[in-house]
């Protein structure tokens, strides 16, 4: 882990600026896309992963705009953050889960009535961490067996970006920004146009990340494209996100969270809405059910800041990974 330790390191004196920032985007260049589509892949991720995935099954309940927009469904189905553990409950891989979009479920492009269906079929990308993604497909395609669901790198076509900053906490769904509120003319708010805005011309948008509120908004966009909203002075490296996120305390990715050794519970999974009580049986679910219903968890990861005599930075030093047994995850 000294990666994160020599980043902390050459990093702390930059906190205080990030933290009064205002809306900053970053290209997760840490993370890849794989796709998983075909007849039966809710109920292939079901049995694997530990949040509910039916959800994406499911008819779309949130509304997402006031007033359709060709490029914009009108109801749509949140990301879901999820993981995939050993059968003995240890943490292996986590995964942010998005179903884009069906045709059915927006106005095709000339506005004038919703679109073809899909005929029934189920895709759904997963933003994974990039430097496990081959074992993570290898993984995937040895538990499949005879399921009816493909499973493909799609990490040159799509790719991950995260908006974050001091103006994005609490913001709804349907990312009520500034810029956005900005959009039409006088005093006034155009929703349909404010709507747009948020996503490309294809209906590629953001999203509420999915875990918590204060880390801003998550999506994934087709590679060689700008993201909406994105100003070119507001666009950062993705070293600001991980202070960003290391200030909170979250761990991201096998890279950070020891792959085959850590149990999630102790990495607050159940907190950061990854995991699901009440969906039934999947790979590991033994042990993070009797942990949680023990509710004897003896190892935490928390955010620790030091602090002087006076109550000040010690030195301005933040050293957000520590654990409850006293050992840094670095």
């Amino acid at each position: 882990m000294h990666r994160f330790r020599s980043s902390l390191l050459s990093h702390h004196r930059c906190l205080h600026s990030l933290q009064n920032a205002g809306p900053l985007c970053s290209h997760l260049k840490s993370r890849s896309v794989i796709r998983f589509s075909g007849p039966d892949t809710i109920k292939f991720l079901q049995g694997l992963l530990s949040n509910d995935v039916r959800r994406f099954g499911e008819p779309p309940r949130e509304e997402n705009s006031p007033i359709p927009t060709p490029n914009v469904a009108s109801v749509v189905v949140p990301p879901m953050y999820a993981a995939l553990l050993t059968p003995q409950g240890r943490f292996l891989y986590d995964l942010f889960l998005y179903r884009p979009p069906r045709p059915e479920e927006k106005l095709d492009r000339t506005g004038s009535g919703p679109g073809n269906g899909s005929g029934g079929s189920v895709e759904i990308l997963a933003d994974v961490d990039n430097s496990i993604s081959d074992g993570l497909l290898a993984t995937l395609k040895k538990y499949r067996l005879r399921s009816k669901v493909d499973i493909d790198n799609v990490a040159e076509d799509f790719s991950c970006w995260q908006r974050y900053g001091r103006d994005l906490s609490g913001k709804t769904p349907t990312v009520e920004e500034p810029e956005a509120d900005s959009v039409g003319w006088g005093g006034g708010v155009d929703r349909a146009d404010m709507s747009a805005s948020h996503s490309s011309d294809v209906g590629w948008q953001w999203f509420k990340d999915p875990r918590l509120g204060c880390l801003g908004f998550r999506g994934i966009f087709p590679s060689g494209t700008m993201p909406p909203l994105v100003e070119s002075d507001k666009e950062t490296d993705e070293e600001n996100y991980l202070m960003w996120r290391l200030e909170k305390g979250i761990a991201e990715g096998s890279t950070e969270i020891p792959k085959g050794e850590a149990i999630p519970l102790e990495y607050n999974f159940a907190g950061l809405n990854a995991i699901s009580f009440d969906k039934g049986c999947y790979v590991g679910q033994e042990l993070i059910a009797r942990t949680h219903h023990r509710g004897v968890i003896r190892k935490r990861l928390l955010p620790l800041k030091f602090l002087d005599n006076n109550g000040k930075g010690s030195g301005g030093e933040s050293y957000p990974w520590f654990r409850g047994d006293q050992h840094c995850l670095w």
